[in-house]
């Protein structure tokens, strides 16, 4: 049986394609982000071909930030534009910056044209935009494939991280209710005694007595938190075992394990030297369940 799919946020792929003389390629860089937050760079004069690119991007990319980037190589007789004011831009900086440290050297001409804005491809004639379209469409699907896969393996070694840390967190809420249990004896007897020692002599009702007691044993009784803190454990593995697009539904399921985790600190407080170990693994399991939330950032 193969693993679910979980997908990072996190990869980069390109693609090219040609046909008659026409050349286009498409650079994908994708990273997390709450929604689907589309960026496209494209040569000036190409803005026809935005919305095939646009629309192809939505209906395979659900999640992250994806910057898309096209570069256009024009046919022979198709007219190459040189920016002139940009590329005596890009030699002003480079000879600024050889006067400040003291290098001596010949513009590569060929290098300058390499850079952004200063040379461009001509437009397309209007019977060429419907060939072009075609041309973008194959290359954008093929840098998505490509794109995916890469999520994909980044996806699989995410999948083992959170894994592991998800069972840190288990052992850690384990040992907290062994801790926990060991401790209630000893907790009723130092309160009872605690109780004597204000008291005094003074008769405090009896049922009055009990009903505080009850009320203080409550707020220091942790099961409730470790028992929530146990079935968001076996969510969050249900999900990882599910796969599929899972990254908000894993955060808020953390938002919900962190919450729990506090309240655990919160009673520890009233509890001698098993409170300190509760208090330190408690602790220990705010941080895994930070790093985890961290990772999950990543996840579509």
């Amino acid at each position: 049986m193969s693993d679910p799919v979980l997908k990072s946020m996190t990869g980069y792929a390109q693609a090219r394609a040609e046909q008659d003389g026409w050349a286009v390629q498409l650079s994908l860089r994708s990273v997390n982000h709450r929604f689907l937050d589309l960026r496209i760079r494209m040569p000036e004069g190409w803005d026809a071909l935005e919305a095939e690119i646009r629309q192809t991007a939505r209906e395979r990319v659900r999640r992250g930030h994806l910057d898309v980037t096209l570069q256009v190589e024009a046919a022979k007789g198709n007219a190459i534009t040189i920016h002139r004011e940009v590329a005596a831009e890009y030699l002003k900086a480079a000879k600024s910056l050889g006067e400040q440290f003291g290098v001596k050297s010949d513009p590569d001409l060929a290098a300058i044209l390499r850079l952004p804005g200063v040379a461009s491809a001509g437009a397309p004639a209007e019977d060429d935009i419907e060939k072009l379209t075609g041309l973008v469409r194959s290359a954008l699907a093929q840098a998505i494939e490509r794109l995916d896969q890469m999520k994909q393996a980044e996806g699989r070694a995410l999948r083992q991280e959170l894994s592991q840390r998800l069972a840190t967190v288990a052992a850690h809420a384990k040992q907290i209710e062994i801790l926990a249990e060991r401790a209630r004896p000893a907790y009723a007897k130092r309160l009872d005694a605690r109780m004597k020692e204000l008291l005094g002599n003074y008769a405090l009702d009896p049922a009055r007595l009990a009903q505080e007691a009850a009320f203080a044993a409550e707020h220091s009784d942790t099961t409730e938190e470790l028992t929530r803190l146990r079935s968001h454990e076996r969510q969050f593995r249900g999900l990882l075992d599910a796969g599929g697009e899972i990254g908000k539904k894993l955060d808020f399921l953390l938002q919900e394990m962190q919450r729990e985790a506090n309240t655990l600190l919160s009673k520890a407080s009233g509890i001698d030297t098993d409170g300190l170990q509760i208090t330190q693994l408690g602790l220990e399991l705010k941080s895994e369940i930070e790093k985890l939330r961290e990772q999950t950032q990543n996840i579509e």
